[in-house]
Protein backbone atom coordinates (compact mmCIF):
# COMPACT_ATOMS: atom_id res chain seq x y z
CA UNK A 1 0.00 0.00 0.00
CA UNK A 2 1.71 3.31 -1.24
CA UNK A 3 -0.83 5.83 -0.56
CA UNK A 4 -1.16 7.67 2.46
CA UNK A 5 -4.09 6.95 4.66
CA UNK A 6 -4.87 7.34 8.56
CA UNK A 7 -6.65 4.16 10.06
CA UNK A 8 -8.18 4.72 13.27
CA UNK A 9 -7.52 1.81 15.66
CA UNK A 10 -9.69 1.41 19.14
CA UNK A 11 -8.04 -0.02 22.43
CA UNK A 12 -8.71 -0.01 26.13
CA UNK A 13 -6.51 2.69 27.99
CA UNK A 14 -4.61 -0.06 30.49
CA UNK A 15 -0.86 0.03 30.31
CA UNK A 16 -1.12 -3.60 28.93
CA UNK A 17 -4.01 -2.95 26.08
CA UNK A 18 -1.52 0.18 25.15
CA UNK A 19 1.45 -2.32 25.18
CA UNK A 20 -0.28 -4.71 22.93
CA UNK A 21 -1.96 -2.21 20.22
CA UNK A 22 1.66 -1.13 19.57
CA UNK A 23 2.49 -4.77 18.81
CA UNK A 24 -0.30 -5.08 16.37
CA UNK A 25 0.84 -1.66 14.71
CA UNK A 26 4.06 -2.20 14.40
CA UNK A 27 3.70 -5.29 12.89
CA UNK A 28 1.34 -3.24 10.26
CA UNK A 29 3.75 -0.39 9.92
CA UNK A 30 6.40 -2.93 8.32
CA UNK A 31 4.37 -3.96 5.94
CA UNK A 32 2.32 -0.61 4.83
CA UNK A 33 4.90 2.51 4.93
CA UNK A 34 2.80 5.72 4.55
CA UNK A 35 -0.05 4.48 6.35
CA UNK A 36 -0.81 6.16 9.46
CA UNK A 37 -2.95 5.29 12.45
CA UNK A 38 -4.44 7.07 15.20
CA UNK A 39 -5.38 5.40 18.44
CA UNK A 40 -8.48 6.01 20.08
CA UNK A 41 -8.54 4.74 23.87
CA UNK A 42 -12.12 3.89 24.89
CA UNK A 43 -13.06 2.90 28.38
CA UNK A 44 -15.46 -0.48 28.81
CA UNK A 45 -17.53 -1.58 31.65
CA UNK A 46 -15.14 -3.73 33.13
CA UNK A 47 -12.61 -0.53 33.12
CA UNK A 48 -15.49 1.40 34.86
CA UNK A 49 -16.65 -0.97 37.77
CA UNK A 50 -13.51 -2.23 39.54
CA UNK A 51 -15.69 -4.04 41.99
CA UNK A 52 -17.98 -6.23 40.68
CA UNK A 53 -16.33 -10.06 40.14
CA UNK A 54 -16.13 -11.06 36.47
CA UNK A 55 -18.21 -13.38 36.57
CA UNK A 56 -20.63 -11.74 37.01
CA UNK A 57 -20.23 -8.74 34.92
CA UNK A 58 -19.83 -11.87 32.18
CA UNK A 59 -17.20 -12.30 29.05
CA UNK A 60 -17.56 -9.66 26.73
CA UNK A 61 -17.49 -6.90 29.66
CA UNK A 62 -13.81 -5.52 28.23
CA UNK A 63 -15.33 -5.31 24.40
CA UNK A 64 -18.57 -4.60 24.23
CA UNK A 65 -17.68 -0.42 23.80
CA UNK A 66 -15.26 -1.32 21.60
CA UNK A 67 -17.37 -3.05 19.59
CA UNK A 68 -20.06 -0.58 19.35
CA UNK A 69 -17.70 2.31 17.88
CA UNK A 70 -16.77 -0.39 15.50
CA UNK A 71 -20.21 -0.55 14.31
CA UNK A 72 -20.43 3.27 14.64
CA UNK A 73 -17.86 3.59 12.62
CA UNK A 74 -15.92 5.84 15.27
CA UNK A 75 -12.75 3.27 14.76
CA UNK A 76 -11.83 0.81 11.43
CA UNK A 77 -10.35 -2.07 14.20
CA UNK A 78 -10.01 -2.73 17.39
CA UNK A 79 -7.14 -5.08 19.29
CA UNK A 80 -8.05 -7.11 22.27
CA UNK A 81 -6.92 -9.76 24.03
CA UNK A 82 -8.34 -12.84 22.71
CA UNK A 83 -9.67 -14.52 25.88
CA UNK A 84 -11.68 -11.52 26.04
CA UNK A 85 -14.16 -12.08 23.47
CA UNK A 86 -16.82 -13.60 23.78
CA UNK A 87 -17.70 -16.74 21.60
CA UNK A 88 -19.96 -15.21 19.42
CA UNK A 89 -19.31 -11.85 17.99
CA UNK A 90 -21.89 -9.22 17.05
CA UNK A 91 -23.82 -9.44 13.44
CA UNK A 92 -21.85 -7.25 11.01
CA UNK A 93 -17.93 -7.78 13.12
CA UNK A 94 -15.15 -10.06 12.66
CA UNK A 95 -12.16 -11.33 13.63
CA UNK A 96 -9.82 -9.91 11.02
CA UNK A 97 -6.38 -10.79 12.37
CA UNK A 98 -4.82 -13.15 15.23
CA UNK A 99 -1.21 -11.44 15.81
CA UNK A 100 1.69 -13.87 16.89
CA UNK A 101 0.71 -15.17 19.98
CA UNK A 102 2.99 -14.53 23.43
CA UNK A 103 3.36 -17.45 26.51
CA UNK A 104 -0.10 -18.88 27.25
CA UNK A 105 0.83 -19.80 30.25
CA UNK A 106 -0.31 -18.88 33.77
CA UNK A 107 2.19 -17.97 36.29
CA UNK A 108 2.58 -17.39 40.07
CA UNK A 109 3.51 -14.77 41.94
CA UNK A 110 3.62 -14.39 45.59
CA UNK A 111 5.71 -12.81 48.56
CA UNK A 112 7.52 -15.53 49.11
CA UNK A 113 8.73 -16.51 45.74
CA UNK A 114 7.52 -19.97 46.13
CA UNK A 115 5.70 -22.50 44.15
CA UNK A 116 2.54 -23.38 44.10
CA UNK A 117 3.19 -26.74 46.15
CA UNK A 118 5.78 -24.87 48.59
CA UNK A 119 3.18 -22.11 49.64
CA UNK A 120 2.34 -22.44 53.39
CA UNK A 121 -1.36 -23.66 54.52
CA UNK A 122 -3.64 -20.85 53.99
CA UNK A 123 -1.98 -19.03 51.88
CA UNK A 124 -3.92 -16.49 49.89
CA UNK A 125 -4.30 -16.04 46.08
CA UNK A 126 -5.97 -13.27 43.65
CA UNK A 127 -7.98 -14.66 40.73
CA UNK A 128 -10.73 -13.05 38.98
CA UNK A 129 -11.21 -16.49 36.94
CA UNK A 130 -13.43 -19.76 38.33
CA UNK A 131 -11.15 -21.38 35.71
CA UNK A 132 -7.48 -20.52 38.02
CA UNK A 133 -9.72 -20.72 41.22
CA UNK A 134 -10.58 -24.28 40.32
CA UNK A 135 -6.99 -25.21 39.52
CA UNK A 136 -5.55 -23.81 42.29
CA UNK A 137 -7.61 -25.88 44.81
CA UNK A 138 -7.63 -28.88 42.87
CA UNK A 139 -3.53 -29.10 42.95
CA UNK A 140 -3.83 -27.02 46.37
CA UNK A 141 -7.32 -27.24 48.40
CA UNK A 142 -5.49 -25.89 51.68
CA UNK A 143 -5.11 -22.36 49.74
CA UNK A 144 -7.68 -19.48 49.41
CA UNK A 145 -8.20 -18.42 46.13
CA UNK A 146 -9.69 -14.35 46.69
CA UNK A 147 -11.38 -12.61 44.30
CA UNK A 148 -9.12 -9.86 43.07
CA UNK A 149 -9.80 -6.76 39.82
CA UNK A 150 -7.59 -4.25 38.80
CA UNK A 151 -5.01 -4.08 35.79
CA UNK A 152 -1.99 -6.44 35.95
CA UNK A 153 -0.26 -3.73 37.64
CA UNK A 154 -2.67 -2.82 40.38
CA UNK A 155 -2.85 -6.65 40.83
CA UNK A 156 0.64 -7.00 41.58
CA UNK A 157 0.77 -4.58 43.86
CA UNK A 158 -2.26 -6.18 45.97
CA UNK A 159 -0.27 -9.16 45.75
CA UNK A 160 2.03 -8.45 48.00
CA UNK A 161 -0.32 -6.31 50.34
CA UNK A 162 -2.55 -6.68 53.25
CA UNK A 163 -5.74 -9.14 51.49
CA UNK A 164 -3.48 -11.26 49.44
CA UNK A 165 -0.23 -13.32 49.71
CA UNK A 166 0.15 -13.95 46.05
CA UNK A 167 -1.73 -13.46 42.63
CA UNK A 168 -2.11 -15.89 39.82
CA UNK A 169 -1.49 -14.09 36.21
CA UNK A 170 -1.19 -14.63 32.63
CA UNK A 171 2.42 -14.82 31.82
CA UNK A 172 2.20 -12.89 28.71
CA UNK A 173 0.72 -9.62 30.00
CA UNK A 174 4.06 -9.64 32.27
CA UNK A 175 5.86 -10.44 29.67
CA UNK A 176 4.87 -7.74 27.46
CA UNK A 177 4.95 -4.95 30.67
CA UNK A 178 8.46 -6.05 31.04
CA UNK A 179 7.87 -7.11 34.65
CA UNK A 180 9.05 -10.85 33.88
CA UNK A 181 11.25 -10.32 36.86
CA UNK A 182 8.29 -10.68 39.53
CA UNK A 183 7.14 -13.83 38.24
CA UNK A 184 7.64 -16.15 40.58
CA UNK A 185 6.78 -19.59 38.74
CA UNK A 186 5.13 -20.59 35.44
CA UNK A 187 2.18 -23.22 36.06
CA UNK A 188 2.47 -26.20 33.18
CA UNK A 189 -0.21 -26.30 30.83
CA UNK A 190 -0.28 -29.81 30.86
CA UNK A 191 -2.66 -29.38 33.89
CA UNK A 192 -3.36 -25.92 34.56
CA UNK A 193 -4.39 -25.19 30.94
CA UNK A 194 -4.48 -21.99 30.14
CA UNK A 195 -8.19 -19.87 28.75
CA UNK A 196 -9.28 -20.15 25.25
CA UNK A 197 -7.21 -17.35 23.47
CA UNK A 198 -4.66 -16.60 25.92
CA UNK A 199 -1.66 -15.04 25.10
CA UNK A 200 -3.17 -13.90 21.63
CA UNK A 201 -4.17 -10.78 20.54
CA UNK A 202 -7.06 -10.52 17.91
CA UNK A 203 -8.32 -7.63 15.75
CA UNK A 204 -11.71 -7.13 15.24
CA UNK A 205 -13.17 -5.06 12.32
CA UNK A 206 -16.04 -4.57 9.80
CA UNK A 207 -16.84 -8.38 8.57
CA UNK A 208 -17.55 -6.06 5.28
CA UNK A 209 -14.68 -3.46 5.02
CA UNK A 210 -12.42 -5.51 2.84
CA UNK A 211 -9.86 -2.34 2.64
CA UNK A 212 -9.45 -2.56 6.68
CA UNK A 213 -9.31 -6.01 6.25
CA UNK A 214 -7.07 -6.44 3.42
CA UNK A 215 -4.89 -3.93 5.42
CA UNK A 216 -4.69 -6.00 8.90
CA UNK A 217 -4.12 -9.34 7.40
CA UNK A 218 -0.04 -8.48 7.81
CA UNK A 219 -0.80 -8.93 11.36
CA UNK A 220 -2.36 -12.32 11.25
CA UNK A 221 0.14 -15.30 12.33
CA UNK A 222 -1.41 -18.48 11.04
CA UNK A 223 -0.42 -20.60 13.92
CA UNK A 224 -1.81 -18.67 16.53
CA UNK A 225 -4.73 -17.67 14.19
CA UNK A 226 -5.80 -21.40 14.01
CA UNK A 227 -5.31 -22.34 17.56
CA UNK A 228 -7.15 -19.77 18.48
CA UNK A 229 -10.36 -20.34 16.35
CA UNK A 230 -10.15 -24.15 17.49
CA UNK A 231 -10.50 -22.39 21.36
CA UNK A 232 -13.29 -20.71 20.71
CA UNK A 233 -14.89 -23.13 18.80
CA UNK A 234 -14.60 -25.18 21.96
CA UNK A 235 -16.20 -22.41 24.01
CA UNK A 236 -18.98 -21.81 21.96
CA UNK A 237 -19.65 -25.40 21.47
CA UNK A 238 -19.34 -26.61 25.42
CA UNK A 239 -21.06 -22.94 26.67
CA UNK A 240 -20.36 -21.66 29.92
CA UNK A 241 -18.83 -17.89 29.03
CA UNK A 242 -17.01 -16.88 32.04
CA UNK A 243 -18.46 -18.38 34.89
CA UNK A 244 -17.72 -22.17 34.80
CA UNK A 245 -14.30 -23.38 35.22
CA UNK A 246 -13.38 -24.46 31.33
CA UNK A 247 -10.40 -24.22 29.16
CA UNK A 248 -9.22 -25.02 26.04
CA UNK A 249 -5.54 -24.98 24.40
CA UNK A 250 -4.37 -25.39 21.12
CA UNK A 251 -0.99 -26.05 19.85
CA UNK A 252 0.10 -26.60 16.50
CA UNK A 253 2.10 -30.31 15.96
CA UNK A 254 2.78 -30.36 12.20
CA UNK A 255 0.16 -29.65 10.07
CA UNK A 256 -1.98 -30.60 13.11
CA UNK A 257 -3.87 -29.26 15.90
CA UNK A 258 -2.87 -30.77 19.64
CA UNK A 259 -5.66 -29.68 21.63
CA UNK A 260 -6.30 -29.84 25.21
CA UNK A 261 -9.40 -28.71 26.87
CA UNK A 262 -10.46 -29.41 30.76
CA UNK A 263 -13.59 -28.67 32.69
CA UNK A 264 -14.07 -28.73 36.35
CA UNK A 265 -16.11 -28.28 39.56
CA UNK A 266 -15.64 -24.18 41.31
CA UNK A 267 -13.78 -26.24 44.07
CA UNK A 268 -11.53 -28.40 42.05
CA UNK A 269 -13.01 -31.49 43.50
CA UNK A 270 -13.65 -32.73 39.87
CA UNK A 271 -11.68 -32.23 36.70
CA UNK A 272 -12.70 -33.90 33.70
CA UNK A 273 -9.87 -33.70 30.70
CA UNK A 274 -9.75 -34.61 27.04
CA UNK A 275 -6.81 -34.42 24.76
CA UNK A 276 -6.42 -35.00 20.76
CA UNK A 277 -5.26 -34.13 17.42
CA UNK A 278 -6.98 -32.84 14.41
CA UNK A 279 -6.80 -31.08 10.60
CA UNK A 280 -5.51 -27.58 11.43
CA UNK A 281 -7.21 -26.28 8.07
CA UNK A 282 -10.55 -26.78 9.98
CA UNK A 283 -10.11 -25.13 13.50
CA UNK A 284 -13.80 -24.98 14.12
CA UNK A 285 -14.49 -28.11 13.64
CA UNK A 286 -11.34 -29.18 15.92
CA UNK A 287 -12.53 -27.68 18.71
CA UNK A 288 -15.90 -28.81 18.29
CA UNK A 289 -14.60 -32.41 18.68
CA UNK A 290 -12.51 -31.27 21.46
CA UNK A 291 -15.64 -30.21 23.11
CA UNK A 292 -17.71 -33.51 22.56
CA UNK A 293 -15.30 -35.72 23.33
CA UNK A 294 -14.93 -33.57 26.81
CA UNK A 295 -18.67 -34.28 27.63
CA UNK A 296 -18.29 -37.67 26.79
CA UNK A 297 -15.58 -38.33 28.68
CA UNK A 298 -17.30 -36.75 31.99
CA UNK A 299 -17.61 -33.24 31.93
CA UNK A 300 -21.13 -33.36 31.05
CA UNK A 301 -22.21 -34.56 34.82
CA UNK A 302 -19.44 -31.85 36.44
CA UNK A 303 -21.02 -28.85 33.68
CA UNK A 304 -24.79 -29.54 34.71
CA UNK A 305 -24.40 -30.51 38.43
Amino acid sequence: MTASKLFRVGTRASPLALAQTQEVLSKLQAVHRGVEFETTTITTQGDKDQRTPLTTLGRGTFVKELESALLKGTIDFAVHSAKDMPSALPGGLAIAAVAERADPRDVLVNRWRLPLDKLPPGARLGTSSPRRTALILAARPDLKALNIRGNVGSRLEKALGADYDGVVLAAAGLLRLGRQAEITGYLDPEWFTPDAGQGALAVEARADDQRVRGLLAAADHTPSSLAVHAERAFVATIGGGCTVPIAAYAVMNGTRLRISAMAATPDGTRISRAQDEYAADRPEDAGQHIAKKLMDSGAKEILFL
